[in-house]
């Protein structure tokens, strides 16, 4: 990468989580005193809010950090769940035991109540951290706030984090959640950064990265730039700065110019100087990532196609590009065939996120859902992934169908399946129709998270890689055969040859070129062959089950 050129020790914009690179401004530094505050205060709970990026979960991880070591803590971080299925998630994380199949609020409850009685017997701290807390439904919620009944003469049992965006603040303050929002013991609402923490910021970054003490990396315009085109959103301002410096570099530029920071935010930005945030209802990708892939395709294709002559006796002509796997459908519902469904019916394209799960499960499975979309597909051949987005480009480039954590008006919990985007035009499927909605009506309520199915091979354990063996690579290579228009060689070892074959498949498909199966190459791999949903085929789907009819 580039931080070599510029003297660094490692990259210091990087989006992931990572405590050292905290910013102490005056703001985060009251935030943590209130949390710190809030769990020692024996009981009830600690509410901590902000925008997405302004580092509510970096705070988190500082938070745990400074716990006393006497303290157990459970952390939930896909809040999408009933209040059976939160219990259930909590007795987990503690590792309490409870029977499997119970369906229970009782059984859950009391093993709950038993754990926290032992350990305050012990003399045990016990706190409960939920993010993303403004996905929560009314009835879970409900259930979270009994957890604070449980307490003895002196204290409260257990201490309850909830982590979430501004809009959490406004569900608590609705007259049925009073009761909750009355036992807050401390409240704190994390803003961005002004102008000079943003320079601050950047420069912190840079020291903890390794920069000689007192060189700069950035012009003053330049800082004021990366101010006015983020508004002082930490994660907005890692984006953009990465992209800066490696523009920088791709110059031979030793600082970064105002000029670099503005072209880097077109090309972070989708084309736009303003900021990620409010490009929710974008889509397409920027020309810089095409640029990107296409200098991949050209570093990368002339090594791998003489590498490919080590993965089978004899050269095969076979164009990757020639047969390459739908694009992400662009196709709405006017422009398709309807007459074979069912009548049109009128549907709320808004749902709960369980019946959005229910409702993407059975665009791959016959088999009704019986618990949670994403804890159930293990046995079933499919996996369940998390990811979260700025942009519809992510979610686009998965070129599957997905469920959409959105937000009512009233600000609690909903969802979608997105089968399509076209212009401005999103199709989305409720389970029971398949109906349009204007992509801004979409955006506004898209906090930018969302979960998608993919089908896995057999052994399936994570990445798969040179030197590795079993079954999964037996799969990989057959699949490899199937493509290739070869009889399956006897191959369970991941050789050296197959990562050349990989390689080949990477550069020709526009994905990253590492040779290694991960998840995004079993996709493409899987939707080459015809063995992955895509979202034209799940859209056809959909209409020919279900139809097509009319959102309100």
């Amino acid at each position: 990468m580039y931080h070599p050129f510029f003297g660094l020790t490692e990259q210091p914009f990087s989006i992931a989580v990572n405590p050292r690179y905290l910013f102490m401004s005056d703001r985060h530094r009251e935030a943590l005193a209130h949390l710190l505050y809030g769990v020692g205060s024996g009981g009830g709970f600690v509410l901590l809010t902000g925008e997405v990026g302004t580092g509510k979960t970096t705070l988190n991880r500082c938070l745990l950090e400074q716990l006393p070591t006497d303290t157990d803590i459970a952390i939930v971080l896909n809040p999408a769940l009933s209040a059976i299925e939160l219990l259930a998630s909590v007795c987990d994380e503690f590792e309490i035991h409870y029977p499997s199949d119970t369906q229970s609020l009782k059984t859950l409850t009391d093993a709950l109540h038993q754990f926290l009685l032992s350990n305050h017997t012990k003399g045990r701290q016990t706190v409960l951290m939920i993010d993303e807390a403004q996905h929560l439904d009314f009835d879970v919620l409900e259930q979270i706030r009994l957890l604070t009944n449980l307490e003895t003469d002196e204290k409260k049992l257990l201490q309850i984090i909830l982590t979430g965006q501004p809009e959490l603040e406004s569900m608590l303050g609705r007259p049925e959640l009073r009761q909750l929002n009355q036992r807050i013991t401390a409240r704190y609402q994390l803003t961005a950064l002004d102008a000079q923490e943003t320079q601050n910021y950047v420069r912190h970054r840079l020291s903890i990265s390794g920069l000689t003490i007192g060189r700069s990396l950035f012009t003053a315009s330049a800082l004021r730039r990366v101010f006015k085109l983020t508004g002082g959103i930490p994660r907005l301002i890692n984006l953009l700065c990465d992209r800066a410096m490696m523009g920088a570099y791709g110059r031979n530029e030793p600082v970064v110019s105002a000029a670099i920071v503005r072209q880097a935010a077109q090309e972070v930005f989708g084309g736009s100087t303003a900021p990620l945030a409010r490009q929710r209802g974008a889509t397409g990708i920027g020309s810089a990532r095409r640029v990107a892939l296409a200098f991949a395709f050209l570093s990368t294709i002339l090594a791998g196609l003489l590498a490919y002559n080590a993965w089978v006796p004899e050269r095969i002509a076979v164009s990757e590009r020639g047969n390459s796997a739908e694009r992400p459908v662009t196709d709405t519902v006017g422009s398709a065939n309807a007459s074979v469904g069912p009548a049109a019916v009128m549907s709320d394209w808004l749902v709960s996120p369980r019946v959005a799960e229910s409702a993407l499960w059975s665009l791959w499975r016959d088999t009704p859902l019986s618990s949670d979309a994403c804890d159930a597909p293990g046995s079933s051949g499919l996996r369940c992934e998390f990811a979260d987005s700025n942009t519809w480009d992510a979610v686009l480039e998965l070129n599957r169908p997905v469920v959409l954590d959105l937000q009512r008006r009233n600000r609690f919990a909903a969802a979608t399946v997105l089968l399509a985007v076209k212009e401005e035009v999103a199709t989305v499927f409720t389970g029971a129709v398949v109906c349009e909605v204007p992509l801004t009506t979409v955006a506004d309520r898209w906090p930018g998270r969302f979960r998608y199915f993919w089908e896995s091979p057999p052994g399936w354990t994570g990445p798969v890689r040179t030197g590795d063996q079993g079954a999964v690579v037996a799969h990989v290579v057959g699949q490899f055969a199937r493509l290739d228009n070869l009889p399956a060689p006897p191959l369970t070892i991941f050789t050296e040859a197959l990562e050349a074959r990989v390689k080949v498949f990477q550069t020709a498909v526009g994905l990253r070129v590492d040779g290694v199966i991960g998840v995004r190459t079993l996709q493409a791999l899987n939707d080459k062959l015809g063995s992955g949903l895509t979202s034209s085929r799940a859209l056809r789907g959909a209409i020919e089950r279900f139809g097509i009819g009319s959102c309100r």
